[in-house]
């Protein structure tokens, strides 16, 4: 089996002008990932919208991704729900177009119990053969995984990531503690500070846009061990990561695409396209990054 490493782009799903799935558009925008450097990719994520798209879309998007990646990266597949059946669905399905691992937010609306959070993965772990990244992420479904539910979790056979998305660099460092080989961990915030203390890997927004220094950012720090010259790489890159950060995310990473030539889109109903007071500061930065 992979063992997943390095900076996985969670992808944006791009849209044409009139708010339809761009297929065309999806396959050279990961044609474009892989050949700057990531180390893998994640469709179906929050950044992806998944929540706003139809069945027949999310699959689409997964087959779409599988297809254009052609294995020279990972792919994992996000195949969130609430439902506990339709989790499993989702993930049975995404097996078998080839996803080489799924990554599953847990119920988001139920604020489910720990019994409740460890019967949900352990029920789509006993359907599929690939490994499954928890993403934990409180402040988007409400639900915190402490470390030691983590824990308890990576005793389930191939729940054996997490995408660790508290925000606390010490909790990244507990988690690793408490679960030792079991379980890898990806950061979703502060990279640079998550690898010092041990992740394995980014689960990236930015990466979106600047896929190469990204991945850069990981082989620096991770790989080669050089603190001086990661140190540099993330300084350089905060003020993407802060012109990306709150609740207009999306749209800012879509608005970014544009910006850069990439394909993005609008952002589907209710968000809104970024503000049009935030656009020039967000050119300034991808400026200062020699992106435009």
């Amino acid at each position: 089996m992979t063992s997943f490493r390095g900076s996985f782009t969670v992808m944006v799903t791009p849209f044409t002008a009139d708010g339809r799935l761009d297929e065309e558009g999806l396959a050279r925008f990961v044609d474009w990932q892989v050949r700057e450097g990531v180390h893998g990719l994640i469709p179906l994520g929050s950044t992806g919208e998944f929540l706003s798209l139809t069945r027949a879309e999310r699959r689409r998007v997964g087959e779409v991704v599988v297809e254009a990646a052609a294995g020279r990266v990972p792919v994992l597949i996000g195949t969130a729900a609430e439902w506990t059946n339709e989790a499993v669905e989702l993930t049975r399905e995404a097996e078998s177009i080839g996803a080489d691992g799924v990554m599953i937010i847990p119920p988001f609306y139920s604020s489910p119990t720990a019994d409740e959070i460890y019967a949900h993965y352990r029920a789509i772990a006993a359907a599929i053969h690939i490994p499954i990244m928890i993403y934990n992420n409180p402040f988007t479904s409400n639900v915190d995984l402490p470390a030691r539910l983590v824990a308890r979790l990576s005793e389930i056979d191939n729940v054996s990531y997490i995408k660790e998305s508290s925000g606390s660099v010490p909790r990244t460092a507990e988690i690793i503690r408490l679960c030792g080989d079991r379980m890898t961990v990806f950061s979703g915030y502060h990279p640079w500070e998550s690898y010092r203390v041990g992740a394995a890997g980014y689960v990236s927004v930015f990466s979106n846009i600047a896929p190469a220094l990204s991945a850069d950012l990981y082989t620096r720090t991770v790989v080669e061990n050089d603190f001086a010259g990661s140190r540099a790489i993330a300084d350089r890159v905060a003020p993407l990561l802060d012109a990306l950060a709150g609740d207009l995310y999306v749209s800012a990473t879509k608005a970014a695409l544009g910006m850069i030539g990439q394909p993005g889109g609008p952002p589907r109903a209710p968000r809104l396209p970024l503000p049009e007071d935030r656009r020039a500061p967000l050119k300034a930065v991808l400026e200062s990054l020699s992106l435009v």
